[in-house]
Formats: C-alpha cells, structure tokens, sequence
C-alpha cells in the first residue's frame, strides 16, 4: 500500500511538470528567451528554496547545512545541474521545435535512461567503497530497458507524423515545428537532463540526520536546480542581448500577466521533483523502485505530455495507424512503471 501511494506521488508531480508548458502558452509580447528566465527564477530557485527549508529542522538553516557537508559533494551536485542546465535550455526548445508531446517523449526518454544509469556509474567511479553499481540489479536494467523501447515506439509514432501532414499542417499543430533540428536538440537535452539525477545521487547525503525522508533529497535539488539555472540566466541574457530583447522587461503592460503564468509554470515543473522526493519516502522498502523512481518520474512525464499534446491537437490529422503505434507507446511506458516490483 505505501509502494502505491509513492508512485501516486510521483504520478501527480509528473503529471504537475507535464503541465508546465500550457501556462507558458498565456505568456503575451515577450521573447522565448525573456519569459524562459524569469519562469526559470521560479522554477529553479524559488520553489526549490522553499522545499528545501521543509528539509531544515527547527534551529538549523540551509547554510549550516551546506556548510558542514563534504564540500567536494556539493560542488559535484551543483556542477551537474550546471550539466543538467544545458538540457533544461535545449529541453524548452525541442517543445519548441516538435511540440509538447514529441518534445518531452524523445527528451524525457533518454534523461530517463541515461539519468538512471549514469547516476550509479559517476558515484562508483568517485566513491567505489559504496558500491552504487549494486543499486543496478536486473530489474532495474529491466525498467530502463521497457521505458526506452516506449519512448522509441512514441518517436516512431512522431516519425509517421512527419513524413504524413504537409508543412501547413505542421505548422497548425507547432508553430516552429522541424523535425530534424527537434530530434538532435531533443536528444542533446535528454543526455544533458540525466545529469539532474546524477546530481541527486552526489547529494544524497545532504541532509540533517532528524530530516523526514520524504524531504531528504529536497536541499540537493535546490543544489542542481541553482547550477541549472546559472546556465540558463547566461544563455537568456546573451539572447537578449543578440536579439536585442530587453525591452520585454520595460513592457509593463503584460508583467502582471506574463508574471502571474511564468509563476505557475514554475511550480508546476518543481512538483516533479517535490512528488519525486515525498514519493520516494514512501517507495523505502523496495531498493528497485528507489533507484528506479527518476526513471519511472520520467517515463510519466512523457505519458502525460503525450496526453496534452493530444488535448492541445498536436496529433491532429496524423492516420489511425499513427495513433496506434502512440497509444501503444504510452501503454508500454505504463507497464515500466510496474513491472521490475512485480519480478
């Protein structure tokens, strides 16, 4: 019964972060590269901050915390977010570049696989006296194996769609839409976005002893999130400054709205990793399900961004066979999320 109630955690931050792109469809008169910082201000130090201090017990702070860890994991953890940062930015822009749904399937995909695996490898390589590489049994390998196999039927599902519609009808359902240039920014975030669980894996330390286990892993996100949006902020002020967009700033007309959206955005893509920490309180008496709790995150993520995309008409006009070969994708990514408990 705990095992279920942590993945429906989890399911529910999934389906939180899957949501993050609609609001972001509200924003008005601003650049892709100014309301991409300032949702990142909310997204990646606010909400985690405020995460974090449910991690801190009563007289400490997060500064003592950070303080008194090794310092060598800390600056490991924040290095991978600044990693993970390059995925985060190339994440938004293959939502850009294929739509909400293909975006995150293709991204979410490898970040899931890679982030789950690379995790335990980095750690043995710097820490062999823990033996991480243990955490990776059969049915983990199993999890990650079944969640690519759907990600690669969903990408085979955005393939058709390509080779399909005319450019017209491409453009109907995403603006921007090319799918070459997605699918190589795609895979370029989703190997960057593994980072983030990397990154979790060097800081699963950092924590106050008297700490709750389902706020354990809460300071190191902020830790990965901080170095996330380090690369992130460099990145945006250099597309202001290249595109001369700084005016968006001084338009105070849309701050009240472009504010009130970018907000929301942010938060909903930080209760992904706030499920994914309360969810893995509750996952603790199965070693399998807590290694594999990233991976199972990711593969809903991609499930629900699938099921936006079909609500915002992303999918429209593609063949009957196309959507079979979707739903069969989102079927089998179901199934990874349950079946290494049942081996």
């Amino acid at each position: 019964m705990m095992i279920l109630v942590g993945l429906l955690i989890i399911a529910i931050g999934a389906f939180c972060q899957s949501s993050c792109y609609v609001p972001i469809n509200k924003i008005k008169n601003w650049s892709w590269e100014s309301y991409w910082l300032i949702q990142g201000i909310f997204a990646w130090l606010v909400f985690p901050f405020l995460g974090a201090l449910l991690a801190v017990p009563e007289g400490h702070n997060l500064f003592e915390l950070f303080s008194e860890t090794n310092s060598f994991n800390v600056l490991m953890t924040i290095l991978f977010g600044v990693l993970w940062g390059v995925g985060g930015l190339t994440f938004g822009l293959s939502m850009r570049y294929l739509g909400v749904a293909l975006g995150q399937s293709i991204a979410l995909g490898t970040c899931a696989g890679l982030g789950t695996v690379l995790g335990p490898v980095l750690l043995n390589a710097f820490f062999p006296e823990l033996n991480a590489l243990s955490s990776l049994t059969f049915a983990v390998i199993l999890g990650v194996v079944v969640t690519l196999i759907g990600i690669a039927i969903i990408g085979i599902a955005g393939a058709m769609k390509s080779s399909t519609l005319s450019e017209e009808e491409k453009k109907a359902a995403v603006k921007d839409f090319n799918f070459p240039k997605g699918i190589i920014i795609a895979l370029l975030a989703g190997f960057m976005s593994g980072c983030f669980n990397v990154g979790l894996e060097f800081g699963k330390g950092i924590a106050f002893a008297e700490t709750a286990d389902i706020f354990k892993t809460l300071p190191a996100t902020l830790l990965v999130t901080l170095g996330g949006f380090a690369t992130n902020a460099i990145y945006c002020f250099y597309q202001n400054h290249k595109n001369k967009t700084w005016g968006d700033y001084k338009k105070g007309s849309v701050w009240g709205n472009n504010l009130l959206f970018c907000m929301l955005a942010g938060a909903l893509w930080y209760s992904q990793f706030f499920g994914l920490s309360l969810g893995k309180g509750f996952l603790a008496e199965s070693e399998t399900l807590m290694t594999l709790a990233f991976c199972i995150l990711m593969a809903l993520n991609v499930v629900f961004s699938n099921v936006w995309g079909i609500i915002l008409k992303e999918w429209k006009g593609v063949s009957k066979s196309t959507i079979i070969v979707l739903v069969t994708g989102i079927i089998v990514l179901i199934i990874s999320t349950f079946l290494p408990q049942l081996i």
